[in-house]
This record gives structure tokens, sequence and C-alpha cells, in this order.
């Protein structure tokens, strides 16, 4: 068993105009101040020009200079903006047009092939950059269909699954050649979404090893999906994590659908960590025990809470839930000396 590295803080929630969340020397130095060990870096033209640290190794030791100046480092690059315009059904073009620059806005051919070259060009940078993981969404054709009403015909989602297959078997080519691990967070709106979802797009790409998971617990209580047993079945593929809270109070009026409510009344909502129902005692011990090598990333998202409370609560939250490993078993001092033949007798053997 290895110890999970942390905390860290996943500064897309953060980012904004005034000091200190207007440019990344700033975010880390009070990230670090929080007590965060790393960060995971959006990749918005705010805090990195992607296409530049893709091509320039001097451009990236910048970049990591300015994150190790204050006593940090990056956990993962993030693509989740890109990786939605992947795949993108018309129905969402106008909603999703506004994630990519707007030379590629209105022209859904042109923004797709930008998104896959933004994410080669992740690839790249995470490279020069000493990554070995990578954080991304994996787009959607088939959300519009989530609810079998009406019938989907037969062969719908084998076609859907086999096109997000073929845009993304490149991507995943280009990651490998880097070395790293491409790691989807399964969310709503997104094909890759629970544990079927992504078995189903695994088999589309034929197993690719690049192709991984980020665990967010999360988003699996507000679809009631049980997410202590996902890391049991998942964990080989589970190279990432987003230490979010969330909290799931049905009533008589509404279930995991919300009714349009806004994120405060609905029954399955966000909250800043230990606020929410999630047992991370129980998801640091498994990860732990499966041996997840990767970090715990704060990823604050609360209807409530102020982010910046939920960001100070969050780097002791997680440093209290990191488990440093046992180098011994606790029977140890019961042990005897034994050889082959001793264990023979033990078993009435000759």
């Amino acid at each position: 068993m290895q110890k999970i590295k942390g905390p860290a803080i996943f500064l897309a929630q953060f980012m904004g105009d005034e000091a200190p969340f207007n440019d990344l020397p700033s975010l880390c130095h009070w990230a670090a101040n929080l007590g965060y060990k790393g960060i995971q870096l959006p990749t918005s033209p705010k805090l990195i020009d992607l296409s530049k640290a893709a091509n320039s190794q001097s451009y990236c030791d910048e970049i990591t200079a300015i994150v190790a100046d204050a006593g940090l480092v990056i956990t993962e690059l993030s693509t989740h903006l890109q990786g939605q315009l992947v795949a993108v059904h018309p129905a969402y073009d106008e909603m999703f047009d506004g994630f990519a620059p707007e030379a590629f806005r209105k022209n859904p051919e042109a923004r797709t092939e930008w998104a896959i070259d933004q994410l080669k060009c992740a690839a790249k940078a995470s490279k020069r950059l000493g990554l070995k993981a990578h954080v991304t969404f994996s787009g959607a054709l088939l959300w519009h269909t989530f609810y079998p009403w009406p019938q989907r015909p037969p062969g719908l989602v084998e076609l859907g699954f086999e096109e997000l297959a073929n845009r993304w078997l490149p991507i995943l080519e280009a990651f490998d050649a880097a070395g790293v691990d491409v790691c989807y967070e399964l969310h709503p709106g997104e094909d890759l979404h629970d544990g079927a979802s992504f078995e189903r797009f695994l088999e589309a790409v034929n197993n690719h090893p690049r192709a991984n998971i980020l665990y967010d617990p999360s988003h699996f209580v507000l679809q009631q999906l049980d997410y202590l047993a996902f890391i049991d079945i998942y964990h080989e593929r589970i190279k990432a994590f987003h230490v979010k809270d969330a909290e799931f109070n049905p009533s008589g009026r509404s279930g995991v659908y919300g009714g349009y409510q806004s994120w405060q009344d609905r029954p399955g909502r966000f909250r800043s960590l230990g606020d929410g129902q999630i047992n991370f005692n129980a998801i640091f011990s498994k990860l732990t025990q499966y041996g997840f090598t990767g970090w715990a990333v704060l990823e604050w998202e609360c209807c409530i809470k102020h982010p910046e409370d939920g960001a100070k609560e969050g780097a002791i939250f997680i440093d209290q839930h990191i488990i440093n490993p046992t180098e011994k078993a606790f029977d140890d001092f019961a042990a005897v000396a034994t050889d082959n033949n001793a264990n023979k007798r033990l078993l009435g053997l000759k």
C-alpha cells in the first residue's frame, strides 16, 4: 500500500477577476497559504497557454517554476471544457458554444477539430510538465436519450459509442505516446457518466490502457449509485480523485431528476467537504487498500457555503483523511518462526 498524495485543489471554481484569483502566481500562493501541496490546473488561457506548453519546454519550465515558487506542484492539467466539445449533440450547440474561442463558434465541425487538437496539445504539455495523469470530460452524443422514452431504436447506443470512440482513439494514442493516462470524470451530461457507460466506451476503444477514470463520488450520490462498490469494481482504472461532497434528500415532490429546480432546491446537491453525506473515511480506506497513488484533489462546489471557507476547510479535511499505510501486520507480535516441515505437521501431513 502507498500513501495518497495531498491535499491538492482544483483551481477552476476559484478563478476570477480580482486578486488573488486573477493570475496563476497569486492563486498558487493563496492555495499554499491554506495548506495545499498541489494544484489541478485548468487549461484556461488566463492561467496557461496550452498550445505554447505543448511546443515549448522552456515555457513549461516557467509554469513549473511559478507553481514551485509557492511550494506547490501541478497534479494534473484539466481540459473539462475542451473534452466536452469533442462530442456535442446539435441540441446543445448554442449552450456549449461559449466553451470555445469565438473563432470556432457557430461552426460545430471546426469546434470539434479545435477541441481534439486541444486534447492532443494537453498530452504533449502534460509530458513536458512531467505529469502522469490528465482529467477531462468525454462529451456526449447520446445524453438527450438517457431516459428511454421514446424507445431508443436498435443500434442507436452502439453507433453513438462507436462514433465517440472514433473521436477519442487518436487522442488516447497521443496520450499513450506521451505516457499519460486520460481520466474521464464520470458526470451527468456526458456519455460517460457511470460504470456501465464507461464499460461501453472501454469496449469501443478496445480496452485502451490510457482510458481511465477520475473518481468523484459526488456525482454518484446524485445518481444514487453505490460509490464504494464502484471502487471495488473499477479501482484498476481509477487514476485521479476529486474529493467533493454531496447529499441526496428526496421528497414527495422531487427526486433524482430535480424538477428543473435550482441547486439549493434540488434533492441532490453538492456540498462543501464534511457538510454532505459521503463516507470519506471509507473512500480513503478503499483507495489506500487498492494502492491508489494519485492526488486527493478538492473540487469545491457548494450551493450554500462561501467558496473561500470551503477551500480553507477542505485542505484540513483532506489532510485528516489521508491514511499513512501500515508497514506491518497488527498481529506480528504473535508471529512464530516456522518452516515447510512444520507447516506439514500442522496440517497433519507427512
